[in-house]
């Protein structure tokens, strides 16, 4: 360290110097403040100073210290409701707390704007966010009122409805006017006046539960908002000062909504923002409203879709969450854009076919009583439109009975009106208690009737049977199409996923499944004869019989599946062991059960849903793969967010082929069923169709192939079954099981309305046959014994042939031949038909002619 010449360091005599300095300094601020002080215009600045120090630190603790910054509303995502496209990417239901619909300020017609700032804020891209003008207004109109309870008018710009309505809440006092205003000056510090406004435009809350002007635009109109009217514009300016004020289904609401409205476009004329002969025109408009929705997006022919919507809810719920605390892509509030499957044309004819299906079997049981039941007073107009309850179909409505007397009742409807049900209209007989349904009802009870013109109505019943159907392709499991019962609006009980069913015989495909991996053929012969088994000796021995008792004796598998023969498929189901049925059951999804021989009949449980994507991975050559409701999910600003490996097809798109590879891609699902396997089952229950117990089918004259089902009861009826691209299942049963009546079987009430259902869907489509596997060999068969057929063909024009094509694995075709005799008698029948070709024909130019193997 450098030394001075006396030997001390310089580093400290620079830290004396520096301390003296810093000392005498010390002293002459003490003496001029001590002389300053004595100043008495000294102390009234300091005291000044730190009392307006200690006013601003109250302002800010009191009003602002929780206040966000106005550059944080730059990057604002207000709640938006999830939207479902159907396959063909239109929008078709909503799932929202609050209707909004988030546009770009430039999606806004400028008129549309202009009528919001005449009737709301005319400075407003004069001031920076607060209207002295209209604050001083208001400041004098809240003190004159202060202790009369009346409540002084706002005041506010748009940029301090912004505020409020997003960040300080709605508190009628001077505090959050004061937080409101603090924050409006902080957005126009940080925002354009135009991201203000289109804050304001999707946020504002305009009645009928929407907010936002696209939202309101289509409640009130149905319409979007580059298609309004001038008068239609002017009335949703007039909303925010309190939609409940000009509501259009009242008297008084609407004589008040033109009044204001034409204030409105009067403001719009003395602005110079519309000219005299568009007032003129504008104000002697109607108000021109719709009657209320109850969607965001609310097509007519989605009405019968309710249960598959509200599937589809419930697996957005489980992968994403419900409301807003349960992150940014929740159902209600992140705003989802969800492609489905969903086709309305599938589901409308499924509806309608269950439906119909329902009522037929119904037909004549009697009234099953009220849909429901509200507390009768004065106010049961707006009871019934607040409650849950209502229906889609045909012309029918929910009504409340008012009062009964004589030969009428007077009943009444969620819009006010009312009308008569005569007791002639209403003799069906009550299955509760007895006598004519007029006689038990009272008022409260909810109905359901059908208008028989002028103000009478007829009694209409909703079935007390139920039933699911679920439509769903081959080739990808997208379900285009589910009804979960009657009407979801009365029951959201989905009978298609949740009701867990006996399946009865529609099971026994997959135990013969089972049977044919264990070395069993479609030839082999089983004895439809007795059949029992000692299962404990608690409980003792068990006996199989057939639906209709009685047994065959010895037939091939193919005959037994066809004709459903119960003993014949317990016997195959030993001889394979059940342990190696319940595992082909299980892997095909159906469901887990224990390996008793109950099983193989159907005696466990499971849901349409899981049957018919088990029949659908029989068509597609066993290959499972899950259930789809939804393709993909979007969020609000377009990013797929789930399925977590979804990739976009590049090029896929393409006007015409770019001379690049075409895209590829893997398959999807996992083989749970040997491809050869699983076309065998197909081909012996194309057998079901043309002579077994689902003949019903046959006429329509296409490659299908299917099963019925009946349980014991009977308490549940089932056809499941399709074609090579589109599988379908439907069950009928009470909700509560009990026997549907002795007649009840899968043929004779399944089947038709699954018939009902599919034929418009497969009249358009090709009539593709069922192609089979490689390995696959097609062997000539007698249909009865089974055994090879040498000499004879299969033919055509003949519902029940005695020779035709079989499907089998290599090496398990019959080695045994029919006899001669046998021989020569089939040819002589075959003679007397139209056979396919000569006898000298291969079996490859026979199937060349067919057009492929059936």
């Amino acid at each position: 360290m450098e030394q001075n010449d006396n030997g001390s360091p310089r580093q400290e005599q620079f830290t004396y110097r520096a301390t003296r300095q810093a000392g005498e300094a010390g002293r002459r601020f003490a003496h001029l403040w001590r002389t300053s002080w004595q100043k008495p215009w000294v102390r009234r600045g300091v005291l000044a100073l730190g009392a307006l120090v200690v006013a601003l630190g109250a302002f800010w603790i009191i009003f602002a210290r929780d206040l966000p910054d106005g550059a944080a509303l730059a990057d604002y995502e207000p709640a938006l409701p999830s939207v479902v496209r159907d396959v063909n990417g239109e929008p078709i239901y909503s799932y929202a707390r609050e209707r909004r619909v988030q546009l770009q300020y430039d999606d806004y017609p400028p008129l549309l704007i202009r009528a919001y700032l005449a009737a709301e804020d005319k400075t407003f891209f004069s001031h920076h966010g607060v209207d002295i003008t209209g604050l001083a207004g208001a400041v004098f109109d809240y003190v004159s009122k202060i202790g009369s309870g009346a409540r002084a008018k706002g005041g506010s710009t748009i940029t301090q409805q912004v505020a409020k309505n997003l960040l300080t809440g709605d508190a009628y006092s001077p505090t959050r006017k004061i937080r409101e205003m603090i924050v409006a000056y902080r957005m126009e510090s940080a925002m354009t006046k135009q991201q203000i406004l289109e804050l304001y435009l999707n946020q504002i809350f305009l009645g009928r539960n929407a907010y936002g002007v696209q939202a309101a635009s289509r409640a009130y109109f149905g319409k979007d908002v580059g298609e309004l009217k001038l008068h239609e514009i002017a009335y949703l300016a007039i909303l925010p000062k309190g939609p409940s004020n000009y509501r259009p289904e009242s008297k008084s609401g609407y004589a008040r909504a033109i009044e204001r409205r034409n204030w409105a476009l009067g403001a719009m004329l003395e602005n110079g923002w519309i000219t005299k002969a568009q007032h003129a025109q504008a104000v002697a408009q109607p108000l021109g409203t719709i009657s209320q929705r109850g969607a965001l997006f609310d097509r007519g022919d989605v009405a019968s879709g309710g249960y598959y919507m509200e599937e589809v809810r419930r697996r957005l719920i489980d992968i994403f969450g419900e409301e807003e605390k349960d992150g940014p892509n929740s159902v209600y509030a992140g705003g989802l854009w969800i492609r489905s499957p969903y086709d309305p044309r599938i589901q409308k004819s499924a509806a309608d076919a269950l439906r119909a299906g329902l009522l037929r079997y119904d037909a004549g049981h009697g009234w099953s009583g009220p849909v429901g039941t509200i507390e009768m007073d004065d106010k049961w107009a707006q009871r019934l439109a607040g409650s849950s309850i209502s229906v889609e179909y045909e012309d029918w409505k929910v009504a409340i009975v008012l009062s009964r007397s004589g030969g009428a009742a007077q009943i009444g409807f969620a819009n006010g009106s009312t009308g008569t049900l005569p007791a002639s209209a209403a003799q069906m007989p009550y299955r509760k208690i007895g006598g004519p349904a007029f006689n038990g009802m009272k008022p409260g009870d909810l109905i359901l009737v059908k208008p028989m013109g002028g103000d009478n109505y007829a009694l209409r019943n909703v079935p007390a049977i139920s039933g699911g159907m679920v439509v769903e392709a081959v080739r990808t499991a997208r379900i285009h199409a589910m009804q979960g019962g009657f009407d979801a609006r009365l029951s959201s009980y989905n009978r298609a996923t949740q009701a867990q069913r006996q399946p009865g015989s529609t099971i026994k495909p997959f135990v013969y499944a089972a049977a044919l991996d264990s070395g069993m053929t479609p030839a082999t012969i089983i004895v439809d004869g007795p059949f029992c088994v000692w299962q404990s000796a608690r409980l003792g021995q068990k006996c199989f019989r057939n639906f209709g008792g009685g047994g065959a004796g010895a037939q091939t598998m193919r005959w037994g599946v066809e004709q459903s023969r119960n003993l014949m498929t317990v016997r195959a189901a030993s001889q394979t062991g059940m342990d190696r049925v319940v595992r082909t059951i299980k892997a095909m999804g159906i469901g887990d059960y224990q390996p008793y021989l109950s099983f193989a009949l159907g005696a466990g449980e499971t849901t349409v849903e899981k049957m018919v994507n088990a029949y659908a991975a029989l068509a597609n050559h066993g290959r499972l793969m899950d259930p789809k409701v939804m393709d993909f999910v979007q969020d609000r600003h377009g990013k797929v967010i789930w399925p977590k490996n979804w990739r976009p097809c590049d090029g896929c798109n393409a006007a015409d082929w770019d001379g690049k590879a075409m895209p590829r891609f893997g398959a999807e699902g996992r083989q749970a069923m040997d491809a050869m396997t699983a076309y065998q089952v197909v081909h012996i229950t194309e057998g079901v169709i043309q002579r077994g117990t689902a003949t019903v089918l046959a006429d329509l004259k296409r490659p299908l192939f299917g099963k019925t089902g009946t349980t014991n009861g009977p308490t549940n009826v089932w056809f499941v079954g399709g074609s090579p691209d589109l599988v379908a299942g439907v069950y009928l049963g009470f909700d509560t099981p009990r026997s549907m009546g002795g007649y009840a079987q899968g043929g004779r009430i399944a089947a038709p309305i699954w018939k009902a259902a599919m034929a418009p869907i497969l009249e358009d489509m090709p009539k593709t046959p069922f192609v089979a596997p490689p390995g696959i060999r097609m062997v000539r068969v007698d249909r009865r014994s089974g055994k090879r057929v040498y000499g004879a063909w299969p033919t055509t024009n003949d519902a029940k042939p005695a020779i035709i094509w079989e499907a089998f694995k290599p090496e398990t075709e019959p080695r045994r031949t029919i006899r001669k005799e046998e021989v020569e008698a089939q040819e002589k029948a075959a003679a007397s038909r139209d056979r396919s070709g000569p006898a000298t024909s291969r079996d490859s130019d026979f199937l060349q002619r067919e057009g492929g193997i059936y």
